[in-house]
């Protein structure tokens, strides 16, 4: 199985080598992989591609290529020209929370669906981060590996799109994992007016609605939720 790694980060990112630490065990099973990711960090950019201009693409490693562009024109530049032969994507990890409407505007996400779309299995990984916990990347393939194997091992029969995110806890512990639905309550937001006709967001991530049972929920609450969906 041939898997193409990307993310929102950027390629230097310490996420996207959390990813790598958790698949390298993988390689006596078969599994190997190649990293398509952006230049620099692309957080938020949603599901955009880059259509005005070329995209400039340098070779890193014998199995990694940066890209000035998002994470979409990552995977869409991976499956078409660099990594053709790819059976699977996995984006992240990303360094922040990807639960609920974050969907909506996840980089992170938008390069997992973009598999998804073209047929592809496919995972993204976010790890939610709150002020009062270290932001560690050691603990990751401890917590993840087994759910990574899990997908790999169903990659082979079904098309699906996964999202993982892992809570703000102490790295030592060993999180429960559950699969929820996701929720869609929007943020409590407002603007705050500045000088000279500017307005700046204001919001509380930690402080957002949620609904019982909802990967926001469950995530706020220490445990890794899962929410996935299948295709025919």
């Amino acid at each position: 199985m041939h898997i193409l790694l990307t993310n929102d980060d950027g390629i230097a990112a310490p996420g996207l080598a959390a990813l790598r630490a958790c698949l390298e065990p993988m390689a006596e099973r078969g599994v190997r992989y190649s990293v398509v990711a952006p230049d620099q960090n692309r957080s938020e950019c949603g599901h955009s591609v880059t259509t005005r201009r070329a995209l400039k693409v340098r070779q890193t490693e014998a199995n990694a290529w940066s890209v000035d562009g998002t994470p979409v024109d990552c995977v869409r530049l991976a499956l078409s020209d660099l990594v053709p032969e790819i059976d699977m994507v996995i984006s992240g990890v990303n360094d922040g929370g990807n639960l609920g409407v974050d969907l909506l505007v996840s980089g992170t996400f938008a390069a997992a669906k973009e598999g998804f779309l073209r047929g592809l299995p496919a995972v993204a990984l976010s790890h939610y981060r709150h002020p009062s916990r270290p932001r560690t990347w050691d603990h990751v393939p401890r917590w993840v590996r087994g759910l990574l194997e899990e997908a790999t091992e169903h990659a082979s029969t079904d098309t699906f799109l996964m999202n993982i995110n892992l809570p703000a806890v102490d790295p030592q512990q060993m999180p429960e994992c559950v699969e929820c639905d996701v929720d869609y309550s929007p943020f409590d937001v407002r603007y705050e007016s500045l000088e000279s006709n500017a307005f700046l967001l204001r919001s509380s991530y930690q402080d957002r609605p949620r609904k019982t049972g909802s990967d926001v929920e469950h995530c706020f609450g220490g445990k890794i939720t899962v929410t996935r969906r299948f295709i025919s």
